[in-house]
């Protein structure tokens, strides 16, 4: 997939582009549907699939406080990639770029710059100033301007809509594997391994890998999680707890993951976790024996269900799911 991060960069349009716009945000099966009608319209043209999407995402620059994200850029890429898109333009967002017009967009742009024949697009999607851009407005421009609009109606899981809202209220919530239902892989975190207080292996007997957690950032439900782990390309099972450790009052949040038969040194090294079920709420233990003890037990819960769900944990070992 070429990757363009300035609309500068593209010298020329595409051939017979078929495009798609959206923030993407968590790449869920909605956005995935998108891309797969892209994909094929443009296999049908031997034309090119293009994805439009922004970063930062707009509402962190409109809203600073009002958005969450599901996805980091670098992981939305990485899924977009797995899609089978072939060239995905990432349009730096801020606050110049918000007072363009629908209008210009569409000729500056979608036609001059991408040299759309088909654009696709989801039933809510709006855009430009004021949101000007909705579908009824594409559809006339499309008319007018010689390229064709699909709308992608809205997809439905059991009973839930597939949207970025919803899936990161089931993160909030811990429903994993409603989440997982709705993006189509586990919900993942991920990050770089952080020297931490290495109390985890001396003093209670579960060594940890620490990943520093940004509260401003979309934070699963607190509490401990049945876990994979995926390192150096290889996959483990393992125990996370998401908190602030009560027992022994620490203030800051953290993402704490105790790997399944694993002794490496891995500090400063990037790791990923699919988290997988919620097992239970953080709690202040009376000291490190009864700590020491519940994780034993959380262990030993984690480990059966790993077991119970191995042929489906293994598929998701699989490279597409691990970004």
């Amino acid at each position: 997939m070429e990757i363009y991060r300035e609309l500068e960069q593209i010298q020329k349009p595409f051939p017979r582009a078929c495009v798609t716009i959206g923030n993407f945000d968590g790449v869920h099966i909605g956005h995935q549907l998108l891309f797969a009608d892209v994909v094929q319209k443009a296999y049908k043209c031997d034309g090119t699939s293009v994805a439009i999407t922004f970063d930062p995402h707009p509402l962190q620059v409109l809203r600073p406080d009002g958005i969450k994200l599901i996805s980091t850029c670098e992981q939305k890429t990485e899924l977009i990639g797995y899609a089978g898109i072939d060239v995905l333009v990432i349009v730096p967002f801020n606050m110049r770029f918000a007072t363009t017009t629908a209008d210009h967009f569409v000729d500056e742009v979608l036609l001059r710059r991408i040299g759309v024949k088909e654009l696709v697009v989801g039933y809510d999607y709006a855009f430009g100033k004021g949101r000007v851009g909705n579908i009824d407005f594409l559809k006339k421009q499309g008319a007018e301007k010689g390229f064709g609009v699909t709308v992608i109606d809205a997809h439905y899981e059991d009973g839930m809509l597939a949207s970025s809202t919803k899936i990161r209220e089931l993160v909030c919530q811990g429903r994993m594997a409603d989440a997982k239902n709705l993006l189509g892989r586990y919900y993942q975190i991920r990050g770089v391994v952080a020297l931490g207080k290495q109390r985890g292996g001396r003093e209670i007997g579960f060594p940890t890998a620490n990943l520093y957690v940004d509260e401003e950032d979309l934070v699963p439900k607190i509490g401990v999680y049945v876990a994979q782990v995926i390192c150096n390309g290889k996959c483990y099972g393992g125990v996370l707890n998401v908190g602030y450790n009560p027992t022994f009052d620490d203030q800051r949040l953290v993402a704490e993951v105790h790997i399944f038969d694993f002794n490496q040194d891995i500090y400063g090294k990037p790791i990923k976790v699919n988290l997988l079920r919620y097992l239970r709420g953080e709690q202040k233990f009376a000291g490190i024996s009864e700590l020491s003890a519940q994780i034993a037990r959380d262990v030993l819960l984690a480990r059966e269900i790993l077991t119970q769900q191995q042929q489906e944990i293994m598929l998701s070992c699989e490279e597409k799911f691990n970004s």
